[in-house]
């Protein structure tokens, strides 16, 4: 049996079957910088929508977290003063209260989060102001293209997880790739799964090809 990698992040990758689960609607029609002096992003979703809505978002110094955000901020012109080595939660959190508690910063987010730093950061005394600029839909699939047998399912975000859910049945021969701990606390307890090495789709895509490797040498 022949065994695919599906991915169900939005961008396509080469040696995996694309699987988009998530798309993107732009709720912002500008964005106000008055309150910040800093920008921080979760997401390279949030830096292009950004770009779209107000260009101007690159005259301010960003915190971003995740290296495709890093990179997506970079590559449209942006500057990156903090990139921290925990991404998620708590530990994110509490970086960002110690690194950052004189700054004035603005969360450009989706509407729905995994963490609500928001919340977190308020007991530290710290206000952090947000935008919502953008929403996440789940697309829809028909049963008729459920991932094959044995597949690996890799996915990025709580949002995948909640969107294949949404239109699968999950097969007791399929193992997921998690991008990272936030996207493992989503995931139904019957599932087996494996967590990428680091929070990155590259990283995703080296597990599940590990795991391919261990199986068929069996």
């Amino acid at each position: 049996m022949e065994r695919n990698i599906y991915l169900l992040s939005p961008t396509p990758r080469e040696g995996t079957l694309s699987l988009p689960m998530i798309d993107f609607t732009v709720t912002a029609e500008s964005i106000d910088f008055s309150c910040c002096d800093t920008l921080m992003f979760t997401s390279k979703q949030a830096v292009k929508v950004a770009e779209r809505v107000a260009p101007a978002w690159k005259n301010y110094p960003c915190v971003a977290i995740g290296g495709a955000t890093k990179a997506q901020i970079e590559k449209l012109g942006g500057k990156v003063i903090y990139h921290p080595k925990h991404f998620y939660g708590e530990s994110l959190a509490s970086d960002i209260s110690r690194f950052f508690a004189d700054r004035k910063l603005l969360y450009l987010r989706p509407k729905e989060v995994s963490f609500d730093s928001y919340a977190f950061l308020a007991k530290q005394g710290i206000t952090l102001h947000e935008q919502v600029i953008y929403e996440t839909g789940c697309v829809a699939y028909d049963t008729s293209q459920q991932p094959s047998k044995g597949a690996v399912i890799i996915f990025t975000s709580p949002s995948t997880i909640h969107c294949f859910f949404k239109n699968f049945i999950w097969d007791e021969s399929y193992t997921a790739v998690i991008i990272g701990e936030a996207t493992k606390a989503h995931l139904p307890e019957n599932v087996r799964y494996a967590v990428a090495k680091t929070p990155l789709i590259d990283a995703c895509i080296a597990k599940a090809q590990e795991i391919l490797l261990s199986s068929n040498s069996k």
